[in-house]
């Protein structure tokens, strides 16, 4: 699929998910998670196209700390300490931020522009302000002497528009030679030579045919988190007693599909305001020809909006369990500036599988009232998940076990910023609106009195929801090494977020971004030091 319009469209990314711009995955039931979903399925988007999850993701533009890169150099992959990695996410930014002009943190003569959104609301103002009432300074999150605190939204936009891998890096160079892309076409399999474990090539269908291509040096996969290890797996190269209970034949043993990662987290969190600041569908709908005119001609107004406004990273009381430095946070709050029942239960529901029988049931009273949300999400969980093969049909989706909530302090965690964020509520700031937490029970907590932490952990399990953040499943250090070339089979990369050994406390597309700009030079350096067998 190529991106247009409608992907531009930054205020219709949270609906991208629903289209052909997704690969739709989703959870395996667990009978303890994703209850409130439809068929307690976890819906798990992906993008599929040019530009990968950046043609649907929310923009939102944040690295972690620099101890989670850190941490990736003490497992034993030199290169990519914090240090060594920031030239590599600077190089990909123009960021065109007034006030971050003077900070050497920030790139300005990349391709790809990191901008403030346009549009926002009068709440996020005073959501910064509710910080400030529990002594939260506003930051720059993207500074690492400064994050923990309040800040606005940094979005990779460009002058009110979505601005993806595929605009700022591929059209540019559309016209040079050695450039093919086949669009609408899906890879099935890499070729390997079983007897030299060399990578020479790949399968890949489009439309009834199919048809291979070789490569003259390597093979990179960037299939992402799910299609990397998916395709790994259907080429031979996972855990061999797996492999082989689908009928494939292990070329290499190696854990692909493990170590799954991703920031769980609890949508929904709804408050009512008694003002019209908010965004809500019918307000659009009502306005869309001078909206959409505004959006065409100037890139302002209601549709530069990704929804979200402002992040918050904070520490719980169990944050010591998981970051002992004071300087890291465990737990991102991030502020939505309408709630889940603003669209009617038309769409938004929708994009995160909410059922029916829980939409109804909790929030449709409230349809198209003014609202907001607080969205917590955990920035370091200790739970991991797999990814499997269904069978030896590369075309099958994958086996998608999320693994959240394994870890109690997982839960618990997550309860405490859930608390956190109706204090944050009650502030003045948020109180000239009369903000008002929705207090109707999730149908599954109804028994449980609400409020209390027991009815918080029913919620998340009831609302399990994630950042499309997944991560971990070809991991540096035991499928890759530190040149991302996978174990035992010579020509053969992988470069995405699945080579994460520990997901960052960040949206992951700057470290996408990061890994791409770092696996360049790594090809580039081994091209000319002759370290690629052909």
């Amino acid at each position: 699929m190529e991106d247009n319009l409608l992907t531009d469209v930054p205020a219709l990314n949270p609906f991208m998910t629903l289209t052909d711009w997704s690969w739709n995955y989703d959870t395996q039931p667990t009978g303890d998670t994703c209850l409130g979903m439809t068929h307690e399925r976890c819906p798990w988007p992906s993008g599929k196209g040019p530009g990968g999850g950046t043609i649907l993701n929310a923009m939102i533009w944040t690295r972690g700390n620099r101890l989670d890169y850190d941490a990736w150099a003490k497992l034993g992959n030199p290169g990519w300490s914090y240090d060594e990695l920031l030239p590599y996410f600077t190089r990909s930014e123009n960021t065109r931020i007034g006030q971050l002009s003077g900070s050497k943190y920030h790139g300005r003569s990349g391709p790809l522009n990191i901008e403030y959104p346009p549009f926002r609301t009068p709440l996020s103002q005073e959501y910064i302000n509710a910080g400030r009432a529990f002594g939260f300074r506003e930051i720059d999150y993207n500074d690492p002497r400064t994050h923990i605190g309040f800040a606005r939204i940094q979005a990779s936009m460009k002058e009110g528009e979505r601005h993806t891998a595929a605009t700022a890096f591929l059209k540019p160079i559309l016209w040079r030679p050695n450039l093919s892309i086949s669009l609408n076409s899906q890879v099935t399999k890499i070729l390997i030579e079983p007897s030299t474990r060399i990578a020479y090539g790949v399968r890949y269908i489009n439309g009834p045919k199919e048809y291979e291509v070789h490569a003259r040096k390597e093979v990179i996969v960037a299939a992402g988190a799910f299609g990397s290890p998916h395709l790994l797996m259907n080429s031979g190269i996972g855990h061999a007693e797996h492999l082989k209970s689908v009928g494939i034949n292990p070329i290499a043993d190696l854990p692909v599909g493990d170590n799954l990662q991703e920031h769980p987290g609890r949508h929904g969190l709804t408050f009512l305001v008694n003002k019209g600041v908010s965004i809500r569908l019918r307000q659009i709908l009502e306005n869309v020809v001078p909206a959409a005119a505004t959006y065409l001609a100037k890139s302002k107004g209601i549709l530069t909006s990704l929804g979200c406004e402002v992040v918050s990273y904070v520490r719980t009381k169990y944050a010591n369990f998981t970051t002992p430095s004071p300087t890291v946070p465990d737990i991102e709050l991030l502020f939505v500036s309408s709630g889940m029942n603003s669209d009617n239960g038309l769409l938004l529901r929708k994009s995160f599988g909410i059922s029916d029988e829980l939409y109804d049931y909790t929030y449709k009273t409230y349809n198209d009232r003014d609202a907001f949300m607080i969205w917590p999400m955990l920035l370091y969980p200790r739970s991991r998940g797999t990814v499997r093969l269904k069978d030896n049909n590369p075309l099958s989706k994958p086996i998608i076990e999320h693994g959240f909530f394994k870890e109690d302090i997982d839960l618990k965690t997550l309860v405490e910023a859930i608390k956190l964020a109706v204090m944050l509520s009650k502030t003045p700031p948020l109180q000239k609106f009369g903000a008002q937490l929705i207090k109707t029970p999730f149908p599954t907590c109804r028994f449980i009195p609400f409020g209390t932490d027991d009815y918080w952990e029913c919620a998340v399990r009831t609302m399990s929801t994630q950042f499309h953040h997944q991560s971990g499943t070809c991991s540096m250090g035991t499928v890759v090494d530190e040149r991302l070339r996978v174990h035992g089979i010579l020509g053969l990369r992988v470069a995405d977020c699945s080579i994460m050994p520990l997901i960052p406390g960040a949206h992951t597309q700057a470290p996408a971004y990061m890994i791409g700009e770092k696996a360049a030079d790594l090809i580039m350096e081994d091209e000319f030091q002759n370290n690629v067998i052909r």
